[in-house]
């Protein structure tokens, strides 16, 4: 038999990400080296290395692969008014952040990475972006609902951590927390929803 599996270029990169979001949960990036990727791969460093330039690069693609995938979930739909818009992204961000806990805390506490940090800018601004086209339409944000909608979501992200750590609410109640807090602070910012 011979020591690796012919694949198709798309197909061998899908399970080199998945694989990539299966090893950065269970491993910190500092553990994980492109020899080791490749093993347990079952491919050869040299292979690896024609679909990802660096481990840095690699990293990056998976974290890009979730992302793609989070924000494809969580596309509002145009055709509710705002607040249920607003609540059936919530729910389907949600579902995602518990289908993948652990992709999600690894990435959330490893912001000190600047990758990491890049992408989260990058998917925080996206998101506070389409929260606020979908109250304002075509007028720009205004300083303060810019700040709402932003400080809202850092606090989004430290409920879902504690909502992980402790298991100790279902997902409908921090949906409902989540929500309120975000009609809150839509409020206090002189919009109406």
């Amino acid at each position: 038999m011979p020591a690796y599996t012919r694949l198709d270029v798309d197909e061998r990169r899908r399970r080199l990400l998945e694989l990539g979001a299966d090893l950065f949960t269970r491993f910190a990036y500092d553990e994980l080296s492109m020899s080791r990727i490749a093993k347990e791969a079952g491919i050869s460093k040299a292979l690896l290395y024609h679909y990802f330039p660096s481990k840095e690069a690699y990293f990056v693609a998976t974290l890009e692969e979730k992302t793609a995938e989070l924000a494809a979930r969580t596309e509002p739909d145009e055709s509710l008014p705002p607040l249920e818009q607003l609540s059936a992204s919530l729910e389907a961000y949600l579902a995602w952040v518990e289908e993948n806990a652990g992709s999600y805390e690894k990435m959330i506490r490893s912001s000190s990475v600047p990758e990491v940090r890049a992408l989260l800018d990058r998917v925080r601004g996206e998101t506070a972006q389409r929260i606020v086209d979908g109250i304002r339409g075509d007028k720009p944000a205004t300083p303060v609902l810019r700040a709402a909608v932003g400080g809202w979501l850092w606090f989004m992200d430290g409920a879902c951590l504690d909502w992980l750590e402790h298991r100790d609410m279902d997902r409908e109640t921090v949906h409902g927390l989540l929500l309120a807090t975000l009609v809150g602070a839509v409020l206090a910012a002189g919009e109406g929803l």
